[in-house]
Formats: C-alpha cells, structure tokens, sequence
C-alpha cells in the first residue's frame, strides 16, 4: 500500500461545527441512541446509562461517548442514593454516604458550621475540592469506574469560577466571597490536573465544564489541555443590556482559537436558545472555532432532549481561511461550502460579504448586510447550475 512521504501528512481539516449531544435531563429512548449514533460525534450520558454507552458503541465505534461526573458535590437525592446507602452509580466522584460516614471533612462548611447546599439544586452538597484526599478519593474512583465500564472518557461538571451562582456563602476559614473563590478554584486546578493525567496516562478523556473563563486569563487553556473542554454558556449575551457577547469579552475567545488552530482537543459548545437568533449566534460563533473537533448544540437548560438546528443541515463544509474581525469588531470566517459573520459588539455594522452566496432560504445576497448587536448571519453557496 501507497504512503505519503515523512513530512507530507495533511493536517486534519478544520471542518464547520460537528453535533453532540449532552444527554443529562432524562433517560434516552431506544430510537434516541438509534439517532445519535448517526448524528453525534459525542454523547454524554449518565453513569447508570451503561447500556446504552455500549449500544451507541456498537452502533457507531468512532463515537465518543462520555459518562457524566460532578468535580464539586456530593448529592443524595432518589437515584444518587438508594434509602440509607449511596447508588451504585453515582452522578459524582464520591458517595453522600461514604463522605458522611468516613470523611465528613469533605463536606465544605460555611462560616457558621453548616453544610452548603446549593441553591436551586436540592440536596446537592459543595465539596472540599481543596482537600488532596478528596481529590484523590474522587480519581481513584471515577477512573476504575471508566475502566471497568467502557467510557471514553469523563465530561466533569462544576469545574466553576466562583460559588456565587450557588450559594452566597462564605466557606470557613476563609475572609469572604473572594477568598471563597480562590480557595474553590485553586482545588479544582488541582483536581483537573490529577484527573487529566490519570485519565490520560489510562488512555481515556477528561473534558471539563469550564465557567466564566473570561474572567481568568489562562483559565481556559490551562483546562482545556487534556481532552479539551466545555462552554456550557456559549454566545452568551451580557446581562448588562448593552448587547455585547460575554464569550468576546476577556481573553476566553482567544484561547479557544488557540487551542481550534492546534485542532487535537474537543471543544463542546452549548448555546442555551430560546430564540432563531440566539440559535443563529451560537452555530455561526462555533464556526469562527471550526476544527477536527468543536461541536456544537443549541439546548435548554434541563436537558430532556437531543437537539438539533437547522444550521447543522449547511453543509458549510471546511474553512479556507481562519476567522478573522473587521475593524468594525464583527469576525467573519469562509468556507469551501458558506460563509459566517458574527457581530459581538454592541453596535450595528454594515459588512459586504463573497459574491455567490445566498440565504438558507435560497435568495441571492448582493447588498451590503447591516448586521445588528449580538447577531450572526450564515449564508451559503449558491446551487451551481
């Protein structure tokens, strides 16, 4: 058989936004997996969703298929934990009942004493990610459970910038929210790390739920270094009124440009959409990060469904050209099948975009698009005759 000469290896194309699917909300029906093994390039699923891990496996080898782990809570909710004893499967690294019975060390305390129970999310304990034990405790037992299971690999929830979204409290021992915070990211620097090289020297994927990464330089990069990472708030926009895109702001975009060009690790994007914009603005910001491997999704919070948009029926096809912003701050990016236009700013801007392009709708594009605050347009090729 024919080989390329040393040297000459193509290097893997940066292809428009593949689908994924986080299926965390609810148990999937036997025509769902059916689904994504055509679909998805990857699933995550629930720890008690062995067999349909292995089903989707059978179905489709080259799938990546993820089990659902928290870096930073304990839980005893129904399923977590079964009457007096903790699940066989867990939804997190270490058991509600093997913490309080063992270690309740491991139980973050506030500055009263008391257990932190996160708001909006009932019986869901913050953790002592700090603590080098738990951090151990949780390795140990989420990458035997990899093994002997068959996942992928981990997709590791709450590796998160600040407890606030969570919980007013003030841990103990510490000063006040921001020390808090500190404490909380330092730990999970810690735990990200002894996981990722644990998973990795296991042969197996480490993909963290990153939050707020804008407001961390180098956050996003140093989390992402192992499998890749999750943006679960992808295409956000500010809660200030000003229409400006969070996921521009800071230094977030730029590492997840950085790490797309390199195109050896998994960028998954979940854009939250109640609106055909928002829809819009998620797919075409995921396109301006086209690689091997960034997936996107558009999704509601509880994550019930597989979900999929009509702008990952394009066929954009593989970029040409590395996305680029206009002095008018809007990125645009071009590829062998459309092209995409993202404005982040909080002004409208008139671009001109490539000759032969037409609307998803079909209808020419000549004129010059004025593209409003924290919109996006995807056009593509115009059929050939």
């Amino acid at each position: 058989m024919a080989t390329e000469p040393f040297g000459t290896a193509r290097a893997p194309r940066p292809l428009a936004p593949c689908a994924w699917w986080y299926a965390i909300g609810d148990s999937p029906t036997a025509w769902e997996i059916k689904s994504a093994a055509k679909r998805y390039d990857v699933v995550v699923l629930n720890a008690w969703e062995t067999a349909h891990m292995r089903k989707l496996h059978e179905l489709n080898p080259k799938l990546k298929v993820l089990v659902y782990k928290d870096f930073s809570s304990v839980r005893n909710y129904p399923g977590a934990v079964e009457g007096s004893r903790d699940a066989r499967y867990l939804p997190t690294g270490v058991g509600y009942f093997a913490a309080e019975r063992d270690h309740p060390e491991w139980f973050a305390l506030d500055t009263g004493g008391r257990r932190i129970e996160w708001n909006g999310y009932p019986l869901h304990w913050q953790t002592a990610v700090w603590d080098p034990a738990y951090q151990q405790a949780w390795v140990d037992a989420v990458v035997g459970e990899v093994l002997r299971e068959g996942w992928d690999g981990v997709l590791a929830d709450n590796d998160f910038s600040s407890l606030r979204h969570y919980s007013s409290a003030v841990v103990a021992g510490t000063a006040d929210a921001g020390e808090t915070d500190r404490v909380l990211r330092e730990g999970l620097d810690d735990l990200l790390a002894l996981a990722g090289e644990a998973l990795e020297k296991a042969g197996k994927m480490l993909v963290p739920n990153v939050s707020e990464s804008q407001l961390t330089p180098g956050r996003w990069a140093a989390h992402s270094r192992y499998a890749g990472a999750m943006e679960e708030n992808f295409g956000l926009r500010g809660d200030d009124g000003t229409g400006e895109l969070v996921t521009f702001k800071g230094n977030q975009f730029k590492e997840q440009r950085a790490q797309a060009a390199l195109g050896e690790s998994w960028l998954l994007l979940i854009t939250h959409t109640k609106t055909e914009q928002e829809e819009r603005v998620g797919y075409a910001s995921a396109a301006l990060l086209a690689s091997p491997h960034t997936c996107w999704t558009r999704a509601n919070p509880d994550y019930r469904s597989p979900y999929w948009s009509l702008y990952q029926d394009t066929r954009l096809g593989e970029a040409v050209e590395a996305a680029t912003r206009l002095t008018s701050g809007v990125w645009t990016r071009r590829f062998s099948g459309g092209w995409v236009a993202v404005n982040p700013t909080k002004t409208s801007a008139l671009i001109q975009p490539p000759e032969g392009l037409v609307t998803l709708a079909g209808e020419p594009v000549t004129d010059p698009v004025d593209l409003p605050p924290a919109d996006a347009v995807v056009l593509v090729n115009a059929p050939g005759p």
